[in-house]
């Protein structure tokens, strides 16, 4: 039920940001603003919710879904729509919308996700490295 509800926050804060970065202050058809909703709401939850976030956490998850959010409008904004100012400047807004909702989409993620894979990446930070020494026996010596 969690999943479908992140789903669902993810896909509305999407249509949110796409209407503000790209139809309140440029001309975008509600064709692109729907489109780009449904490729961000997929790519991001398999990529970036799914691999990401129980591996690297909740601020490089965020990064990785700023950086996602403007690739994808850059990228395939550049085919849809005119205007390069819009590409540039909706990209920069829908991406900082987006990765304001995604901090409560990974806070309800995280909470239920099971304690073992939320803590999988600080068992590489306690590794213990040991060193042996002893003293080098001379072969010349020894006959």
């Amino acid at each position: 039920m969690n999943n479908l509800m992140a789903i669902i926050m993810k896909f509305v804060t999407c249509l949110v940001a796409f209407a503000v970065g790209l139809d309140l202050f440029f001309n975008a058809t509600l064709t692109d603003i729907v489109s780009f909703s449904l490729l961000m709401t997929v790519v991001s939850y398999l990529a970036v919710d799914r691999i990401l976030l129980p591996r690297v956490g909740n601020i490089n998850a965020l990064i990785a879904d700023f950086l996602l959010s403007y690739t994808v409008v850059w990228v395939f904004g550049s085919v849809l729509l005119d205007s390069y100012m819009q590409i540039a400047w909706g990209s920069i807004i829908s991406a900082a919308i987006i990765t304001a909702g995604e901090y409560f989409v990974h806070r309800l993620l995280l909470r239920s996700m099971p304690e073992a894979n939320q803590n999988r990446n600080t068992a590489s930070n306690r590794l213990a490295y040991g060193m042996e020494m002893s003293e080098e026996k001379d072969p010349l010596k020894e006959k």
